[in-house]
């Protein structure tokens, strides 16, 4: 019987734990290691502040929240990038520009939803998930633009300018820091996009889930925020969350900041998409928000997350791996297998080999997102890539290395 359903496919992280459990891997697993995972490590770090360990539920807090999020959570995140970002400017956020979602993947769900039939530009390699977001709306056309580990994954603003001119382009969406690469804009360079955005009229959408992990900056998190002239003028939209900078990804909870007529717009998308985020999820996350909190949070980030950059950074190096660009930001290393041994070129024999190791890792094919697949099937740009996370404990990090090393006959 013919069925009415689609084949949907697997996001990246998503396939190969599926291929990993098929040889015996578990979330509960001891022996295996994960360099796969798109979370970082989420207990107590030297230096963080106490972790949340219970949710206090009043009667009201049974009901439904708001679809736009409760009142006093979207306050609270207005006020901290207020605080953060915003001192001495005269247009400032408030709760009618901040739509709260169950987790990040939803609210850049919500924001496609809301977009009109326009030329959205994204980069490749970029997030693996966006592949299916931008396909499922069929009103707005997926537009990519390619970068080149030659020019360490960066465009110029005048090859943006080109491009958005080039390609009609009415919004872009990208992860800043990048997935899978690291390359951050931030200071000068992130105020000049904003600043040629507004020039071209163009809409941008912004993940800031890894913010937090930008390093050689001693200035703590980063924002796009802190560029922005008028929050209700400005085509600026910031995503979000508790997931990766406040390392709480099972609370899937994250916030989109913006004009108000546009977090209307994801309101009313949220309306029939999901209908809104936990509402004592919601509650608990104010107190996450006080300065004192993102401080200690974002400093223990910081100083244990850049050890295991640079701790991976040098074994994966010395291992043969060639990494084009060192990471800014994020905890993942985009890696190049040009330099190994013939058999261990080719991101699924180096994700098969790793396996017979259980080691986890994801094949760069992933992060060639084609929406639609509307581009022509051929080999990948990156089929010879892999992505590798340090966000798991440095005790998981160095045990994957000597494993690696074991494929790569240097033990």
């Amino acid at each position: 019987m013919r069925s009415a359903f689609r084949n949907v496919p697997l996001t990246g992280v998503i396939y190969v734990s599926t291929e990993a459990e098929k040889n015996g891997f578990s979330l509960e697993s001891k022996d295996w290691c994960n360099l796969g995972q798109g979370q970082p490590e989420t207990g107590l770090l030297p230096g963080s502040p106490p972790r949340l360990t219970h949710l206090s539920i009043s009667p009201d807090s049974h009901d439904y929240a708001p679809v736009s999020g409760v009142k006093a959570l979207r306050e609270a995140v207005a006020a901290y990038y207020n605080r953060r970002f915003r001192q001495n400017k005269k247009s400032l956020y408030t709760a009618d520009n901040v739509a709260i979602s169950a987790g990040g993947r939803l609210a850049v769900a919500r924001a496609a939803a809301a977009l009109g039939p326009v030329n959205l530009g994204h980069f490749l390699p970029d997030y693996t998930a966006y592949e299916e977001l931008l396909d499922i709306f069929h009103v707005f056309s997926p537009i990519p633009i390619l970068l080149h580990g030659e020019y360490q994954y960066r465009i110029s603003i005048e090859k943006l300018r080109e491009e958005v001119l080039g390609r009609g382009l009415s919004a872009l969406l990208f992860s800043n820091p990048s997935n899978p690469t690291g390359t951050t804009l931030q200071g000068p360079a992130l105020q000049d996009w904003l600043r040629t955005s507004q020039e071209l009229d163009l809409t941008l959408i912004i993940d800031e889930f890894y913010s937090h992990y930008v390093w050689g900056n001693t200035r703590g998190p980063i924002s796009a925020a802190e560029f922005v002239e008028d929050v209700d003028q400005d085509q600026v939209l910031i995503i979000d969350g508790l997931t990766k900078n406040w390392r709480y990804p099972g609370l899937r909870l994250s916030w989109t900041l913006g004009p108000r007529t546009v977090i209307d717009a994801l309101k009313s998308a949220g309306s029939f998409l999901d209908g809104g985020a936990s509402r004592p999820i919601q509650e608990a996350a104010i107190s996450l928000l006080e300065d004192s909190y993102v401080n200690a949070e974002s400093q223990a980030i910081y100083k244990v997350f850049s050890e295991k950059r640079d701790y991976l950074l040098s074994e994966l190096t010395q291992m043969g791996i060639t990494v084009e660009s060192p990471p800014e930001g994020s905890f993942y290393i985009w890696g190049k297998l040009d330099k190994l041994p013939q058999k261990l070129q080719g991101d699924m024999n180096f994700f098969r080999a790793a396996l017979e190791q259980k080691v986890i890792v994801v094949p760069g094919r992933f992060f060639d997102i084609n929406p639609g697949k509307k581009r022509h099937p051929r080999p990948s740009r990156f089929e010879n890539h892999i992505r590798f996370s340090f966000g798991p404990s440095r005790v998981v990090l160095e045990e994957s290395c000597q494993r690696l090393r074991r494929i790569l006959g240097c033990v």
